[in-house]
């Protein structure tokens, strides 16, 4: 279960881009146009760039599955 709802979902944004985010197993949430994910700390998300990590393709291909998204490239 997912401690980001919906609502906030909509509203929230990559820092970098402002593109949207798709929440991965309620633990990350991630910019697949950038390939940035942003970690779920305490269940408030750490959006800062300095404090994500870069996704390689096999864990792209990995991240855009479990969200059920499609890849924005």
């Amino acid at each position: 279960m997912s401690v980001i709802d919906a609502r906030l979902l909509e509203i929230l944004a990559c820092p970098e881009d402002k593109g949207p985010l798709l929440l991965i197993d309620g633990e990350t949430l991630y910019n697949p146009r950038l390939r940035r994910a942003y970690r779920i700390e305490d269940g408030i998300p750490v959006l800062l760039v300095d404090e994500s990590r870069q996704v390689d393709d096999a864990e792209h291909a990995d991240l855009v599955a479990r969200s059920g998204g499609t890849p924005a490239e």
